[in-house]
């Protein structure tokens, strides 16, 4: 199998290293790269054919070419996947390219920026069989694989409230305008966004690979929301079977102060409640992670671990006739096997969809500072216009999706 990765700075470099080590595991080797930023492309190139000439013995490697537009990379008739690692807001663009193209997926989460891109992605991928894993990693951890697991098996008792705390934006963005590095397509970059003037702070920092500027800027990204929301909102609807609906109705209020050319939310909080009755609230806090709460216990698990009234439910071991959770240990090394295999992995795209679809309405309700009632099926607000018109966004040509 070949493949390309599409993105290649802070998150996509990380990606990039995953997908070189996990491919010499399963037959798989990256032979392309895409970048707007020619720092970033000529150091991801260099990364790859250092490492695989070191993996496999080599003193030199060559095989590894560079690609400024990824629909070039796209057009390739050789490359069977691709690792995409772009900004938010151009998740669904460059997702719905790859599909169109016949190739499988590894989408960085959020899977898309709007709700209606992530309904037209889902039946994109269905529609040609390709495989998708949405890069919800926490799905490849043992921790949330077992607390979830003893959540669905009833061992809180009858499920009553969720509770998640996600961590907090803060800082200031530099508003600019600042020159344009030679080395960056800033006007490709902005693509489907408007127009704005270049600064550091709207992209990412020029000198290292440290947390981008553009995750705290709408219409870039959504915020913490999504992006911990996506990772602990879709643990909780793991635990609670809700992974392919989502809540009845919602509300939300948040801060957004002034922080120049950040702007979105700060510290908030929001409450969703479902059809049998279980109530999530999720709110800025400290640690991150998903609470349980039943009849009869509850549980706590964070990436470091899970925490339990009954300690020895941590010890489970499924039996017989008990519920089985999709097991995972790596998340890439996940979507090379299914992409042999043709099945599903451990975070398909419907399962990426639906996380992102609760953080993104939610998102909603933070902005309209209203309670709204939502319809899972038909994935709408109900008699709602307003909030409806903020499921999609207009986008700037050439790129619809």
């Amino acid at each position: 199998m070949q493949l390309g990765g599409i993105g290649v700075g802070r998150q996509g470099q990380a990606n990039l290293m995953e997908l070189l080590y996990r491919g010499l595991e399963t037959g798989a080797r990256v032979v392309a790269v895409c970048d707007l930023d020619q720092h970033r492309l000529d150091n991801a190139r260099w990364l790859a054919e250092k490492t695989y000439a070191q993996e496999l013995g080599l003193n030199q490697y060559r095989g590894v070419k560079p690609y400024h537009d990824f629909r070039e990379l796209l057009a390739r008739k050789d490359i069977d996947g691709v690792v995409i690692s772009v900004p938010d807001f151009w998740h669904g663009i460059v997702a719905m390219a790859a599909a169109r193209a016949g190739k499988d997926i590894y989408l960085e989460k959020p899977l898309t920026y709007s709700l209606v891109e992530g309904q037209k992605l889902v039946a994109e991928v269905r529609r040609k069989k390709l495989v998708l894993q949405t890069g919800s990693q926490q799905r490849s951890s043992i921790y949330f694989l077992k607390a979830c697991e003893i959540v669905r098996n009833g061992f809180l008792g009858q499920l009553q409230a969720i509770k998640v705390w996600l961590p907090e934006d803060s800082g200031w963005g530099q508003p600019g305008p600042m020159p344009v590095p030679p080395n960056l397509d800033y006007e490709f970059w902005l693509g489907p966004a408007p127009e704005a003037s270049y600064s550091e702070d709207r992209v990412h920092p020029q000198m290292s690979y440290d947390r981008p500027g553009w995750m705290q800027i709408e219409p870039y990204a959504r915020g913490m929301i999504t992006n911990w929301g996506a990772h602990m909102l879709d643990i909780a609807q793991w635990g609670h079977n809700s992974e392919h609906s989502g809540p009845v109705s919602l509300e939300a209020s948040a801060d957004f102060p002034e922080r120049g050319l950040f702007n979105v939310h700060t510290r908030f909080r929001a409450r969703a409640d479902y059809a049998d009755g279980v109530s999530l609230t999720v709110e800025t806090g400290d640690p991150s992670g998903v609470r349980f709460e039943g009849s009869e216990g509850w549980l706590f698990v964070r990436r470091e671990g899970i925490e339990c009234s009954n300690p020895d439910l941590l010890n489970y071991q499924p039996g017989s006739g008990a519920v089985r959770l999709y097991p995972s240990s790596n998340h890439m090394k996940n979507f090379l096997e299914s992409m042999r295999s043709r099945q599903d992995p451990a975070a398909p795209v419907e399962v990426g969809h639906r996380s992102n679809s609760l953080c993104i309405i939610i998102h909603i309700a933070m902005k309209l500072g209203r309670k709204l009632h939502w319809d899972p099926d038909k994935e709408q607000f109900v008699n709602d216009e307003e909030a409806n018109r903020l499921l999609d966004y207009p986008r700037r040509k050439p790129w619809p999706v």
